[in-house]
């Protein structure tokens, strides 16, 4: 399977430090946090990788280069003005092809082991669902059975990890432009047509500065 990380946001949440620098490249435990993917991703046997980037995006491209250095064959996505998530996985599917890729939000930390995540659909997706962080209580999705289910439903909610399996038949009918991928995978979820599992593992939405600085603590604890 290919991989796309999606890697477009401004990270305004992250000002100061995202001014001058695109959020995947800040360091973590000196290392980028683009990289932790990139290398978990080389490590479960995925060699090709589209990234997409907008905010300070030939950055991503200098300092990651071709991707040789990690095992991997990188291809990019530059979007000239942002397309939201839905929307810029629809315009990378030419570099991803026709088979379900590996799709991972660039602005997470985890130690999920991607050799996890199936290579095959019964469907067209499969998310990796999370208990619920204090900044994220009332959760996303509930899984019920291995199927996940609209969180508006009665019963527990669980959170998109942002790690997921699709299958571009996901995005059949859509057009060029600015869209949201979670109206798609409700609409699959309403047919039965979306797969899950609770990861129950180190994971950390590194959305602001507090959680970049809970990312480097854990690390530590992990040496």
């Amino acid at each position: 399977m290919k991989a796309m990380i999606l890697a477009a946001g401004k990270g305004e949440r992250m000002r100061p430090l995202t001014l001058h620098t695109p959020k995947p490249l800040l360091p973590v435990a000196g290392q980028p946090l683009i990289e932790y993917h990139l290398r978990a991703l080389a490590a479960a046997g995925i060699t090709e990788v589209v990234i997409n980037h907008a905010w300070l995006g030939q950055q991503v491209e200098d300092h990651l280069g071709d991707g040789s250095r990690f095992g991997l064959r990188i291809a990019y996505s530059p979007e000239g003005e942002p397309l939201e998530t839905g929307g810029g996985i629809f315009q990378a599917l030419p570099l991803l092809g026709s088979a379900p890729f590996v799709l991972v939000n660039g602005d997470i930390w985890t130690d999920y082991d991607f050799t996890a995540l199936p290579s095959a659909l019964d469907g067209l997706a499969h998310l990796v669902l999370v208990d619920n962080p204090g900044h994220h209580c009332a959760g996303d999705f509930r899984l019920d059975h291995g199927q996940v289910c609209d969180g508006d439903q009665q019963g527990d909610t669980l959170t998109f990890s942002g790690i997921s399996v699709l299958d571009p038949a996901l995005f059949e009918g859509c057009q060029a432009g600015a869209f949201k991928l979670a109206p798609l995978l409700r609409q699959a979820m309403a047919v039965g047509k979306v797969s899950g599992e609770h990861y129950a593992g180190r994971w950390v939405d590194v959305g602001t500065q507090e959680r970049l600085a809970e990312v480097e603590q854990l690390l530590a604890e992990r040496c």
